[in-house]
């Protein structure tokens, strides 16, 4: 078998066999010929260049090109059949293989994957986490609380699947479904017994999900993203729902939502029972108000869990109150910020609606790491540097209010702020991120993300724009460096004692995308580097480093 390098090469070393008679009918596709009794099908691959021998070929039209222009090669690697529609049969001609025509064979991707994979989520307990903000943090922290729980666990998000302790990095946040449905049977091959997995609306709403059964599904938040995607925020709300929505074929058997923000609280008040989560009274005053405006919305008059007292700062860690069902309990984190203690609180909720007693899920929360979340960078510097993946306007408001916090805490300090926007993307949230920046920073620097195909000067201009919207009053100095290794320095160099730099926009990513070219960039390393190079200049020099040598 070939090395498993990408989440695309995950799959169960005995994957069954399936007639391909038996998918013909399951999916309602028609023959162009006769099919020969013997062939079977033992995988599933829409991508030429990953298929292996025993795989039925899904060609289906994209953006650019439709997949029947690369049956051939597929058809060389070991295809056993064909399944596309019309226009894709169109372009085959002479191949010599059996070929399915249904139209929208999108549609059944997912039900086709996972019959050809002995429907493996079947056999899994499968969480779901959605919503634009917190789903990676919300993922890592409910993968250690069903983990303290004895549950061999896998994990598929951002920043890496993990099967059985083995990490690859991710390509998508939620993968295509025949890879998705291929990495569930590895799987249940390897013994995992529970999964949990972010789920973006991309996938909702073209149907990589689809096939799945989710015995939980968490909503964190709705904020402005992927407008590039979808025509408004009503749509992407749609799109989110499909995970809650009884009439969805996806939606999850039991539904946790945070209803901290009023698109949680719609989607509770839309739902029949589910578990809602609030870390405010205003969230348990809109959770009551939907319970008694709906009969159908069971949610005891007030939030199922939520937070009661203060939060408990010291030194960026947290430790909080939570009231569940069954009582109170302490939850203590390592990761700083509000909306952390959400997140907490959702994966305490979420685990309890997997099964996983809150007493146990509790104490594993406090020895989370999330990758690029909330991460310090600490080279002993004495101020505070962090990168975070902050990227939409509501995750740069939060973490800058975040930062401030820790400022008031100390009682001193200026916050330094590095951010930028990504190309090919949804435009009208630069001048929001910028305004959510510079109305919290001392210093803002706008830098380049990721410009991908767009002109970066264009969009520093709009981020820069969004920040000279604010009154003098309501900012700090702004300034623009293109080059984000210099912006980063640029902020280290203007830090002094007891201040915070926040590098926010890429966390974890190890590239930057510029004129459709990946290059080596990681937040982390190039904070590091400055870390260093000013700890470097600020030694004081030895005989030795005045030496010369010739």
């Amino acid at each position: 078998m070939p090395a498993q390098s990408s989440p695309h090469a995950l799959r169960p070393a005995t994957p069954p066999s399936t007639s391909l008679r038996a998918l013909l009918d399951l999916t309602g596709a028609t023959s162009v010929a006769p099919l020969p009794a013997e062939v079977t099908v033992t995988g599933i691959e829409q991508r030429s260049t990953a298929v292996r021998p025993g795989d039925l070929f899904a060609a289906l039209p994209g953006a650019n090109a439709h997949g029947a222009r690369f049956a051939a090669d597929a058809i060389d690697r070991g295809a056993v059949a064909v399944f596309t529609d019309a226009a894709g049969a169109a372009q085959l001609g002479s191949v010599t293989v059996p070929v399915l025509v249904r139209e929208e064979p999108r549609a059944v991707l997912g039900e086709l994957s996972a019959e050809i994979y002995g429907h493996p989520s079947d056999r899994l307990r499968i969480v779901g986490i959605t919503g634009t903000s917190g789903k990676t943090t919300t993922s890592y922290l409910v993968e250690a609380g069903l983990a303290a729980a004895g549950l061999s666990t896998g994990l598929i998000g951002t920043i890496e699947t993990r099967i059985g302790g083995r990490r690859v990095p991710s390509a998508l946040t939620t993968p295509e479904a025949p890879q998705l449905h291929a990495m569930f049977a590895a799987m249940v091959e390897q013994g995992v017994a529970a999964v949990v997995m972010e789920v973006s609306s991309h996938a909702l709403a073209l149907g990589r999900v689809d096939g799945v059964r989710f015995a939980v599904g968490a909503f964190t938040n709705l904020s402005q993203d992927h407008l590039d995607f979808h025509a408004d925020f009503e749509d992407y709300f749609a799109a989110k729902r499909r995970l809650f929505d009884a009439d969805s074929p996806v939606a999850a058997r039991t539904a946790v939502i945070c209803v901290d923000d009023e698109w949680g609280t719609r989607l509770a008040g839309d739902l029949t029972a589910p578990i809602t989560v609030s870390t405010s009274a205003a969230g348990a005053e809109r959770s009551a108000a939907a319970g008694s405006a709906a009969s159908k919305h069971t949610v005891r008059g007030t939030a199922a869990w939520r937070v009661v007292g203060d939060v408990r700062t010291t030194g960026g860690e947290q430790e909080f109150t939570a009231v569940g069902p069954d009582g109170e309990l302490t939850v203590r984190l390592r990761l700083p910020g509000r909306y952390n203690v959400a997140n907490a609180l959702l994966a305490v909720a979420t685990c309890a609606a997997a099964g996983v007693d809150p007493r146990v899920t509790a104490p594993a929360l406090a020895t989370v790491d999330v990758p690029g979340r909330m991460q310090r960078v600490d080279r002993g510097q004495d101020f505070l540097a962090v990168v975070d993946y902050a990227h939409k306007p509501a995750a740069v408001e939060s973490v800058v209010a975040t930062m401030r916090g820790h400022l008031a805490e100390a009682g001193h300090g200026r916050l330094a702020v590095v951010v930028g926007a990504g190309g090919d993307r949804d435009a009208a949230k630069r001048p929001l991120m910028g305004a959510a920046a510079a109305r919290g920073a001392d210093l803002l620097i706008v830098t380049d993300d990721n410009p991908r195909t767009e002109d970066p000067a264009a969009i520093r201009a709009a981020v820069v724009a969004g920040a000279h919207e604010l009154p003098d009053t309501e900012r700090g100095e702004v300034r623009e460096i293109g080059d984000r290794a210099a912006a980063i320095a640029a902020a280290v160099a203007w830090a002094r004692a007891g201040d915070v730099v926040l590098v926010a926009g890429k966390g974890h990513e190890a590239g930057q995308e510029i004129e459709g070219v990946k290059h080596p960039f990681d937040d982390r390393e190039v904070v590091a580097a400055a870390l260093e190079a000013l700890r470097t200049r600020h030694s004081p020099r030895t005989d030795s480093e005045d030496l010369t040598v010739s």
